[in-house]
């Protein structure tokens, strides 16, 4: 597969408090918007792992061999792919995924993120309508077990997280969250992760995620401007493909369960 063709993006500021950037899907001649805030923090903002999946996604569209066919070729052609994201922030990677695979999508965050993320589905409705897409917007504080329980009610197909891996503290709630997900399905169901590597200290995560999963680097894109490395897609399943047992972890009084955003380090 020849690299991914760059999305066209269109920054306009309005009084310095918010910007709105334009992603163009190439294959359906389509343009997504997406409002970001950036006083208001990280979650508001947008980050290059998710350009990278957004990217793959209007590729894959367009063509039958790419680095997500073997992802999507094992999943149901009777009913709208399910997908459930972690830490969507702004909420592109859920819409490009709705608009462009017709799939019934539950983007997530902290709460005081969803609003944001809401106008942006809002703000992107004609496009949802137009292509068959469905998005819904739901909180989850990753290892937050009632979070976790009512959003599993629903099972999915595959799980997508884009630059989630910053926080070390957040490390084991996050895995928490993919325990629950990928191990307790009685299917198997995979985790598709876009990762811009910054620090040593993220092999950590990656070591202990490998007692639980298969990880496996299905792409890695080219440099960014700046950086040293570019943005990597891992996707993780369950080691031998039997449902496990998932074991809530208690955090201590200190660690956070809340998905941060990060910065891009160049």
């Amino acid at each position: 597969m020849s690299e991914p063709i760059p999305l066209k993006e269109t920054i306009e500021e309005d009084h310095a408090i918010q910007s709105q950037q334009s992603y163009h899907l190439h294959s359906i001649n389509s343009t997504i918007v997406i409002r970001q805030l950036p006083s208001q923090g990280l979650s508001f903002q947008l980050w290059p792992a998710a350009t990278t999946l957004v990217t793959l996604l209007d590729c894959h569209r367009s063509s039958n061999t790419t680095p997500l066919s073997s992802l999507f070729s094992g999943c149901s052609t009777t009913r709208p792919l399910r997908l459930l994201e972690l830490g969507s922030g702004t909420g592109v990677v859920g819409i490009a995924a709705a608009v462009l695979l017709g799939a019934n999508v539950t983007v997530t965050d902290l709460p005081h993120v969803l609003p944001n993320m809401q106008f942006n589905m809002d703000a992107n409705a004609g496009l949802l309508n137009q292509h068959g897409g469905g998005v819904e917007v739901a909180a989850l504080s990753w290892g937050d077990v009632q979070h976790m329980e009512g959003i599993g009610a629903r099972e999915y197909d595959i799980i997508v997280g884009s630059d989630v891996v910053y926080h070390d503290h957040l490390y084991e709630p996050l895995l928490e969250t993919l325990r629950f997900f990928l191990l307790g399905s009685e299917k198997k169901v995979v985790f598709l992760m876009a990762h811009l590597k910054r620090w040593k200290k993220e092999s950590a995560f990656f070591k202990k995620a490998k007692k639980f999963f298969d990880v496996e680097v299905i792409y890695t894109d080219l440099p960014l401007n700046g950086s040293r490395v570019g943005v990597t897609v891992y996707t993780f399943v369950r080691r031998g493909g039997e449902k496990g047992k998932f074991l809530p972890f208690t955090p201590n009084d200190n660690d956070s369960t809340s998905a941060a955003r990060p910065a891009l380090l160049t």
